[in-house]
């Protein structure tokens, strides 16, 4: 069983993972900004540690991560502005990887956005920040040392999850609940052979395990 560390564990997809983690017997060391979000995270069976990406260096990021094997980055701005963005989903996914390597961590999974995420739906100069900023954090990432994988979810929603998902290396854009992507990165920490892989990811009618199965290793 791993030590995983989220960041962006109070968020919706990381409130899922941290209760996946905890049910499959890892430990889900859950990094949450608010005092008062620390009961819940607990609640679903993580270990809750307090930290602001936008109020911290990489050597007090790297001792809170002391001890993980998978660091996982699920933190967003959550359309909270331009600056929110580019100091969360840019810079302080650039603090995460600085802070694995301090710590020795080499797997690190990132989730990120699908190419075609509001196209053609007239989202404005903050949606168009976002996707930038994503990008450029992927390719961050990519161009490190870690053994990454960088997970790119279509639409998100609340949805139940199946299991059931659609995953490739280049997919037609759809849906995915929440749950999905959240255990999809549950059967990656299980999985540390796929690396260096950028995975596309729908709701679909494969088991998730088939769907990852089926990628080159």
């Amino acid at each position: 069983m791993a030590q995983v560390f989220i960041i962006g564990a109070a968020g919706k997809v990381g409130r899922h993972l941290v209760e996946q983690l905890a049910t499959r017997g890892h430990r889900a060391v859950a990094l949450h900004r608010r005092p008062e979000q620390a009961d819940a995270l607990a609640a679903l069976g993580g270990t809750p540690v307090q930290g602001d990406l936008t109020h911290t260096d990489a050597q007090a990021l790297a001792a809170q991560m002391a001890g993980s094997e998978v660091v996982v980055f699920s933190a967003g701005a959550g359309g909270a502005g331009i600056e929110l963005t580019n100091a969360i989903d840019g810079a302080g996914l650039e603090l995460a990887v600085q802070a694995a390597r301090h710590a020795g961590i080499k797997r690190f999974l990132l989730v990120s956005a699908f190419p075609e995420a509001g196209r053609r739906k007239a989202m404005g100069d903050g949606f168009e920040n976002y996707m930038a900023v994503k990008k450029r954090a992927d390719v961050y990432l990519a161009a490190s040392d870690l053994d990454w994988v960088i997970l790119r979810p279509g639409t998100l929603t609340d949805a139940a999850g199946r299991g059931r998902v659609q995953a490739g290396l280049a997919i037609a854009y759809g849906e995915v609940p929440r749950a999905d992507v959240a255990a999809t990165l549950v059967a990656l920490v299980e999985r540390p052979q796929l690396t260096h892989r950028i995975i596309e990811l729908t709701e679909g009618e494969q088991p998730i395990d088939a769907a990852l199965q089926q990628l080159p290793a």
